[in-house]
């Protein structure tokens, strides 16, 4: 009996070790796997500009709209499990278009020059990998330009996992866009993490002005969301030095996106904390000299995903996080938040109105 019970031992126990290798080499293999196959854009990538012709007139006032549509699949029904919530992703692949032709007539209904989106999806498992740039394209009938921040074959977490990546941030315009590019913000986690996390970017559009020289420079952004603060911090300061470098050409410039920052409201909207997911507090040293914050606090523009929206910004965790930075040749005419009351995305869209100004220290140049 002894020597069986030995014997047994010693199967149990080169069981277990092969277990345990076998275990070591998948997730040795499943890393390399990433690490391989992980999204690795440059500082800078051109883009194919939007096809509009319209030319820019200094002349008349300039709208535009940004809106973090959260893929359509944030209506107010649903929570997400990063938030504190349960869900994964929306329960049908209809409950995502109802949403995003609603979000259509959002969008249609409102006349603007130009409109930033932001988590808007090309081939994802979570929106059931519908097109979203090209359907918004149609529905609005405008032009676009499309950067990934999100670019990933397969997310193995939670369970059921968010499978299939592939999502960004877009510009649609009809007015003549002289040139586009992709500009990278610093990464907000590190090996291996990172291989399977958001790549966070800039979209630029550089549109040139009548009888001028300068150009109306459009940054469209979405922020770091799920860092420690570091991400979002180094992410603010390289948007804050290229305001600060397109201003010293001489161009008009506004930025505009989801910050994932408290930028005004506080009073209106205070900071709770949550375990899962608390915003940014905007530093007060970001913004640049020659620009100012462009918020409406009226409505909240973000609601916490914790749990389905009850129709009560003061129950549910609700911030202005999204808006506006513009330069000062840039006379703010208006901003406002559009109350959709959270019902086909988990963010708000907020539109700007500017008018042109003579007024530039490094380019003295008039209209």
């Amino acid at each position: 009996m002894r020597r069986m019970s030995m014997k047994s031992k010693k199967l149990l126990q080169k069981t277990g070790e092969k277990f345990i290798l076998s275990c070591l080499t998948g997730a040795l293999g499943a890393l390399s796997w990433y690490t391989l196959r992980e999204y690795r854009p440059q500082k800078a990538e051109s883009l194919s500009p939007p096809k509009g012709r319209r030319l820019l007139s200094p002349a008349d006032p300039f709208r535009l709209l940004t809106w973090n549509i959260g893929f359509a699949g944030f209506d107010s029904s649903m929570d997400f499990f990063m938030d504190g919530g349960k869900m994964v992703r929306p329960r049908s692949k209809s409950q995502v278009f109802r949403n995003m032709k609603e979000i259509g007539k959002i969008l249609t209904s409102c006349t603007a020059d130009a409109y930033f989106l932001q988590e808007v999806d090309l081939d994802s498992s979570r929106s059931y990998h519908m097109d979203q740039q090209d359907y918004f394209e149609k529905r609005m009938g405008l032009p676009g330009v499309f950067a990934w921040n999100y670019k990933c074959d397969f997310i193995p977490f939670p369970l059921p996992p968010l499978g299939k990546m592939s999502s960004g941030i877009s510009t649609f315009t009809d007015l003549k866009v002289r040139s586009a590019r992709r500009l990278a913000l610093p990464e907000s986690f590190s090996w291996p993490v990172k291989t399977c996390n958001l790549k966070r970017c800039i979209l630029e559009a550089r549109i040139p002005v009548k009888s001028s020289s300068r150009e109306l420079v459009l940054l469209n952004f979405h922020l770091e969301a799920y860092d420690k603060g570091e991400g979002k911090l180094a992410q603010s300061r390289l948007l804050s030095q290229i305001l600060s470098r397109e201003y010293e050409k001489g161009n008009y410039v506004i930025a505009g996106g989801d910050f994932n920052q408290i930028i005004k409201g506080e009073d209106k909207y205070p900071l709770r904390k949550s375990k899962n997911w608390t915003p940014g507090l905007l530093e007060k040293d970001f913004l640049p000299a020659h620009f100012s914050i462009a918020a409406d606090d009226t409505w909240p523009t973000c609601r916490l995903l914790d749990r389905p929206y009850d129709g009560s910004s003061g129950k549910s965790l609700a911030y202005v996080l999204d808006g506006f930075l513009v330069s000062d040749n840039l006379k703010i005419s208006r901003v406002s938040v559009i109350n959709t009351d959270f019902a086909y995305t988990d963010h708000q869209p907020v539109i700007l109105e500017v008018q042109f100004l003579d007024k530039n220290p490094y380019c003295p140049q008039s209209l």
